[in-house]
């Protein structure tokens, strides 16, 4: 998946030679998701064999922390795999970001109202 900007500087430096060493290691195929798709084989730059879309192959964090790049914690995956992999953090993340902001909008809220 591509880098949000507000993430990049969690990655280290050398993150496209560590990206490129997994999808290496995967023989350029789609590791699986984990839970979800743990067969999935899809070749990268290649129709999807269940979507058909172009698969772009990608690494995850297993454990969703960009500093962490043990071997052990990246898997390569293609987008419906990392996509599925990474729903429920997503979700987490969503719902934390949305709690922040009706915080800070019922402090300015009440800010004003004084």
């Amino acid at each position: 998946m591509p880098i949000r900007p507000e993430n990049k500087a969690r990655y280290p430096a050398n993150w496209p030679a560590i990206s490129t060493r997994i999808r290496t290691r995967a023989g350029n195929m789609c590791e699986g998701s984990p839970g979800h798709y743990p067969d999935c084989r899809a070749e990268n730059h290649k129709p999807h064999p269940v979507t058909g879309s172009m698969v772009v192959l990608t690494v995850a964090h297993l454990n969703h922390e960009p500093e962490d790049c043990r071997d052990e914690n990246l898997m390569a995956m293609c987008q419906r795999c990392h996509l599925t992999y990474d729903a429920e953090h997503h979700r987490i993340n969503r719902e934390a970001n949305a709690r922040r902001e009706r915080a800070l909008g019922d402090l300015f809220e009440a800010k004003e109202d004084t």
